[in-house]
């Protein structure tokens, strides 16, 4: 069993930064691909970012590109997102989740472990 858990959610102004960090359990971590997905509510859960065990490909919802950097640090078990440029729209619940394809998948079916979430509010 994979614990994820995820943190650095909060309030900020249209136009800051924020970055999250997701810390997992899991002894296969170096070998997981690892993912960002947000809801907001009513609305369906999107994928935002991914990037695969190595940290050598990531992939980007078009909606974040340019604005968001997806990193990881193997020998902490953690994966972060930094988030610049903040808009109103990016007000969601931010997921992390972990593959044992060890890609950078955008279909969330591929990722058999979740996070709870951390909740990121982003004033106009």
């Amino acid at each position: 069993q994979v614990q994820l858990v995820e943190s650095g959610g909060g309030l900020v102004q249209s136009g800051g930064s924020l970055r999250l960090s997701c810390a997992s359990s899991g002894r296969t971590f170096s070998v997981d691909g690892m993912g960002w997905f947000r809801q907001a509510p009513g609305k369906e859960r999107d994928f935002v970012a991914s990037i695969n065990w190595a940290g050598t490909t990531t992939e980007y919802a078009d909606s974040v590109k340019g604005r968001f950097t997806i990193s990881r640090d193997n020998a902490k078990k953690t994966v972060y997102l930094q988030m610049n440029s903040l808009k109103p729209e990016d007000a969601a619940v931010y997921f992390c989740a972990s593959n044992r394809r060890a890609s950078a998948s955008r279909w969330s079916g591929d990722y058999e472990y979740w996070g709870q979430g951390t909740q990121v509010t982003v004033s106009s």
